[in-house]
């Protein structure tokens, strides 16, 4: 890991050398991790792209078409479908903005400027075009450094500092709006796309389109959002009545698992809907009761007319993100699409048991067999009264001569202590240490993590030249006495959460190791 505010210091203080520096902060890949990987891994889909993909297999399943429609709406599309009610609609309206593209100069003391920071220019006409060219859209602003580095014959770190320190023009530069909205609702990009296809299609046309619409709400709360998902569709036909919009909504929606349906008239009356047809559609679910679920209506013959439109059409539209709340039982509508910034945190136990690791273990094969002997050999003298000692292995380990034995010189005891045998568990969160596996078990054992670190120990004394080597594990109060660590993100969900790490017990194991030089 690094260190965010050391970086953010640094890049103040001259951004491009800490841009190239920190280079070196990105890891190498270790061989197993370079491409192509050796194993996959399924990843978790967010509730809102599966709900969308089952509104639009269910489109697909009823014969609809699917089509993307334009989400840049000029501002007066929106004039022209709603009428009077337009300028009220806009008020809900992001309106997009850019930066104007400065007329840079490249006067005299530009030019000394450049050459202060040591870059000397050997056509300065060929610079003066990159700047007019640039002006006249030629290019866009990404490539700005890269055409100035080329030109100057530097590179683009160099360039960048000119920019900063020679053209003023780029820092004082202000977004200046446009007539162009972002699409608030789908119908604006509706009238657009029947417009284009009308008479190139034979009727029925049936189009759906599930994409983002943007609102300019004052806030988000449990049930607004500024960007949400309309899984919209339309019918045109030369007749097309409020029963089809009936039948759409209920062929729809119980493929999505609702069974009842009740439609009422919407008091909204949206202009560009004929009066009487806009329409609330209602859905039963099982605990719920009844919710509103989607609205439909048959758009009026004043707005069509204006797109040259001579045909009637329906057309129904659903918010994602509501359906979305209801199939998954989410209260709120931020949790649901932001559960990053809402939700609330949760680590399942056997997330939590999969950060939980062996921490010291030896290297090589040799090692790592005899770590099986420890266990079995502590498995079974473990109640033998003590003084004792039972050898382990005997043989070579790294070229020299080794006797390895578990030992108790205390008299009045047992060779390992009662609490060498407990697994290491989770349960509702706490992990803890208990004879018998219960809730969502790690199968690490005390004596596991002992016999690991008896061998890292060992493998690390004979490399070491140490001719005794000893390993002792008396009373356990942390996961680190058993040679086990936990990972930091489990830690502090374990803290915030009150939750406990309780693993105290008796284990008094002595793995002792003799090496004949």
């Amino acid at each position: 890991m690094w260190n965010p505010k050391e970086i953010e210091k640094k890049a103040k203080k001259n951004f491009e050398k800490a841009w190239i520096e920190t280079k070196n902060l990105i890891p190498k890949p270790s061989k197993e991790k370079t491409y192509p990987l050796s194993a996959l891994q399924f990843g978790k889909p967010h509730p809102v792209f599966e709900t969308i993909e089952r509104i639009r297999q269910a489109y697909l399943r009823l014969g609809f078409e699917e089509t993307i429609n334009p989400i840049f709406i000029d501002d007066k599309e929106v004039k022209r479908q709603f009428g009077p009610e337009g300028l009220a609609v806009l008020d809900r309206c992001y309106y997009l903005a850019g930066l104007p593209r400065p007329d840079i100069g490249l006067s005299k003391k530009k030019i000394d400027n450049i050459r202060k920071l040591g870059i000397e220019i050997e056509n300065v006409s060929e610079l003066q075009k990159v700047l007019h060219d640039y002006k006249k859209g030629k290019f866009g602003g990404d490539d700005i450094v890269y055409k100035i580095s080329e030109v100057l014959h530097v590179d683009d770190v160099v360039a960048t500092k000119i920019i900063e320190k020679v053209f003023p023009e780029f820092k004082e530069l202000r977004p200046e709006t446009t007539t162009l909205t972002l699409r608030s609702h789908m119908t604006s990009g509706w009238f657009l796309t029947i417009q284009s296809i009308i008479g190139k299609k034979k009727l029925p046309i049936k189009l759906f389109s599930i994409d983002r619409c943007f609102r300019r709400e004052q806030k988000e709360d449990t049930t607004h959002l500024r960007s949400f998902h309309s899984a919209s569709c339309v019918i045109v036909d030369r007749e097309v009545t409020v029963e089809d919009g009936k039948l759409v909504a209920e062929a729809l929606l119980a493929q999505l698992g609702f069974k009842k349906f009740k439609f009422k008239l919407d008091e909204k009356r949206s202009k560009y809907y004929t009066p009487d047809t806009q329409t609330e559609v209602y859905g039963y679910r099982e605990g719920i009761g009844w919710v509103e679920i989607a609205t439909f209506g048959i758009y009026s013959p004043v707005a069509l007319s204006r797109y040259k439109i001579r045909y009637p059409v329906m057309n129904l539209g659903l918010g994602v993100e509501r359906l979305a709340m209801l199939l998954y039982g989410y209260k709120d509508a931020r949790e649901l699409v932001y559960p990053q910034f809402y939700g609330e945190w949760k680590l399942s136990d056997r997330e939590i048991a999969a950060m939980i690791s062996i921490s010291k273990k030896p290297t090589t094969n040799e090692c790592l067999e005899i770590v099986d002997k420890i266990i079995k050999t502590a498995e079974i003298y473990a109640k033998k009264e003590s003084p004792c000692e039972f050898i382990v292995y005997t043989g070579k380990i790294l070229g020299k001569n080794v006797e390895i034995k578990i030992v108790e010189k205390e008299e009045g005891t047992t060779l390992i202590g009662p609490a060498a045998f407990n697994f290491i568990c989770i349960k509702d969160g706490n992990i803890v240490g208990i004879p018998e596996p219960k809730g969502i078990s790690t199968n690490i054992r005390y004596i596991d993590g002992v016999a690991y670190k008896a061998m890292y120990e060992i493998e690390k004394g004979i490399i070491l030249s140490k001719k005794k080597i000893v390993t002792r594990v008396g009373m356990v109060k942390s996961l680190s006495d058993i040679n086990l660590t936990l990972d930091e993100i489990a830690r502090k969900y374990i803290q915030a959460k009150e939750k406990n790490i309780d693993i105290r017990g008796p284990v008094f194991a002595t793995i002792e190791a003799k090496v004949k030089i």
